[in-house]
């Protein structure tokens, strides 16, 4: 399991405090938002509305704020204009980052990156000097719940995932971004229960980094994930179980 999907694994389980429930909801909502702009209103006919509207109910968000969301998207709104923006830049150790974001001011957003990456020994960089090192793709966790991992595995290979990576108490099976929804549907039609499903930004090349820079790598997502505007971080590290653990501990 790559140290993105390790991350995002721990964040699940933990949930977030109500303090944080408030920008979850404001970080949803932007999603939710764009969803509906890039494919239209009905979850029926978008998938990556569905997806969105998905996480925002497993995340307990009140079906108001979802509905306002969709009608903010279609013009019943306040009529603040979001746009999508990836950046790029470098993390400890020379990681590679994607930090994607939604936002209504690039001006603020870069600065407060360019500010976060610095204070962490990193750098912003230009477009293209690191996005090369990713593949978008379709990406499910999976907790096996008693079942054969291997079983799993053919299950989501059967139909159509290009690659099952099995790790301690979940599965992470890979799909191309256009096959989520068939492998998805596919798994859950056997009884397999998904954790979580979404198109991500996967590393080709990983590196591997010490219990110093993988600590100082931990807080830079961290930072990074706590500005509104922000909606994924996307890196090439890998770190142990154990500084993970000890990290979120």
């Amino acid at each position: 399991m790559s140290g993105h999907s390790k991350w995002s694994s721990i964040k699940r389980q933990k949930g977030v405090n109500d303090a944080q429930r408030g920008q979850v909801f404001t970080k949803l909502s932007k999603e939710i938002i764009m969803a509906a702009k890039a494919g239209g209103p009905d979850p029926a006919g978008n998938f990556r509305l569905r997806l969105a509207i998905q996480k925002a109910k497993e995340s307990n968000m009140p079906a108001d704020n979802i509905d306002r969301a969709i009608k903010r998207a279609t013009g019943g709104g306040d009529g603040v204009e979001l746009v999508e923006i990836m950046y790029e830049g470098y993390g400890p150790a020379g990681t590679a980052v994607l930090i994607e974001v939604t936002t209504d001011n690039r001006n603020r957003m870069v600065a407060e990156i360019r500010n976060v990456l610095t204070r962490a020994g990193g750098s912003l960089g230009e477009t293209g000097s690191v996005s090369w090192n990713f593949d978008n793709r379709g990406v499910m966790t999976i907790s096996p719940n008693g079942k054969d991992p291997d079983e799993v595995a053919l299950y989501a290979i059967d139909a159509g995932a290009e690659d099952v990576q099995v790790g301690g108490d979940t599965i992470d099976v890979y799909t191309a971004p256009a096959d989520l929804e068939k492998v998805k549907k596919a798994l859950e039609d056997n009884a397999v229960k998904v954790e979580s499903a979404e198109t991500a930004r996967v590393p080709r090349t990983t590196v591997q980094l010490d219990e110093k820079n993988a600590t100082q790598m931990l807080r830079l997502v961290e930072k990074l994930e706590s500005l509104d505007d922000v909606q994924k971080v996307y890196f090439n590290a890998e770190f142990s179980d154990d500084v993970l653990a000890s990290y979120t501990s």
